[in-house]
């Protein structure tokens, strides 16, 4: 309980203190009221159990709770049978914090508990009116008050539990677009980068397997493109880990300048893969687009270069088009198509469950309202196409 106080920020703890010393206030006012010492003394143990079973931790609470009611109806049996008992309250703090109470049982405990517990503060708050002197139609008016009064507070606490279970429910699917964005984030970022990485050492290795010998400057040029895919991967990470670590000012992990970057794309691609021809729209090369859509087209170019690398067997020619779609000025057309062969190890097998590309991508484009399809070419090889609307 002191470390959640601590927790608070500064205006809740000092909100806290003050209304929790007016609460213990009025216990003790009202104890005073009883006339026997002894029995002043018990009003406000009473009062201050049932204050501290409010505001008791959560595995605290059942016990509390148990402890507080009990020790509310002995007093109020106690009292009932003494000759003097206090003349106009019987403790109405006491009272409306044993209505809480079952408020909070019916708001935080388990299913079976929360039926079961409430009956022990509810019974308290019923006979909590016999400790004063009076009798007659008052006490069974107050009596018959405090009754309806009970099962409006289980209502009110139905109401809380089915709040926080939707609250928990919107938690939770706010994580899991976050976790699903972090995924396809990693995968589109490192994983084209390293999949680079083991393309440029599996070549290195099967030059040194076959006996080829390699001049000093074609070893140096092939580690430098090694080092400067792992240099991107880590700049990858380090955005993607700015960007969880500072929610205020994210990393920027979009692409920027518009289209531009995909000529140094398919030319990283080229440097040691398949030639890569891209064709993009004049029209699109100064035309202003949305942060998502260009981000949409980078990845999706990126994806498919990454999967022409890892599956596209026998693919010596990879065409990448960027365009207006004919007939259709305010829709954007993607197109990455390979000339290698379709099969289990070939092309065809990036998109049959052998990863989470067309996952994430397609989850990506239809974010954007575009839609995305991937299958063999009509002149062989593989074929992805994404339209994406600009408006």
């Amino acid at each position: 309980m002191i470390t959640e106080f601590r927790a608070r920020s500064r205006p809740w703890q000092i909100r806290l203190a003050l209304g929790g010393a007016v609460a213990v206030a009025l216990v003790v006012l009202e104890a005073l009221n009883a006339p026997y010492p002894a029995v002043v003394l018990a009003t406000v143990v009473s009062g201050t159990l049932c204050l501290l079973s409010l505001v008791v931790p959560e595995r605290h609470f059942v016990r509390y709770t148990l402890l507080a009611t009990a020790v509310s109806c002995a007093l109020t049996l106690v009292e009932t049978v003494l000759a003097r008992r206090p003349e106009n309250t019987p403790g109405m703090m006491e009272l409306c914090v044993l209505l809480w109470l079952i408020t909070r049982a019916v708001r935080r405990c388990s299913p079976l508990m929360a039926t079961v517990l409430p009956a022990a503060p509810a019974f308290a708050a019923v006979v909590l009116p016999l400790r004063i002197a009076e009798r007659g139609d008052n006490l069974n008016s107050a009596i018959g008050i405090i009754v309806a009064s009970v099962p409006f507070m289980v209502v009110l606490g139905l109401c809380l539990r089915l709040y926080d279970a939707l609250r928990a429910r919107e938690r939770e699917a706010i994580l899991q677009t976050q976790r699903l964005e972090h995924a396809r984030e990693l995968h589109d970022f490192v994983a084209h980068h390293v999949t680079a990485i083991v393309a440029q050492t599996k070549a290195a290795r099967f030059t040194a397997a076959a006996g080829h010998s390699q001049s000093p400057e074609d070893l140096d040029q092939m580690l430098a493109h090694i080092e400067r895919a792992g240099s991107q991967a880590l700049g990858s990470m380090r955005a993607m880990v700015s960007s969880l670590r500072d929610t205020s000012a994210p990393a920027a992990t979009s692409p920027t300048g518009g289209l531009t970057g995909l000529r140094d794309l398919t030319r990283d691609f080229s440097a040691v893969g398949p030639s890569a021809e891209l064709n993009l729209d004049p029209r699109l090369t100064d035309r202003p687009l949305p942060p998502e859509i260009t981000t949409a087209v980078h990845r999706v170019v990126q994806e498919s270069l990454t999967n022409v690398r890892k599956h596209a067997a026998g693919a010596g020619r990879v065409e990448v088009r960027v365009a207006l779609r004919p007939g259709a000025p305010e829709e954007l057309e993607v197109s990455v198509a390979d000339d290698g062969r379709v099969g289990a190890e070939a092309g065809g097998g990036a998109w049959n469950g052998g990863g989470y590309g067309l996952v994430g991508l397609t989850e990506r484009i239809e974010r954007a309202g575009g839609r995305l399809t991937a299958g063999p070419g009509d002149d062989g090889g593989w074929h992805v196409l994404a339209l994406l609307p600009l408006a």
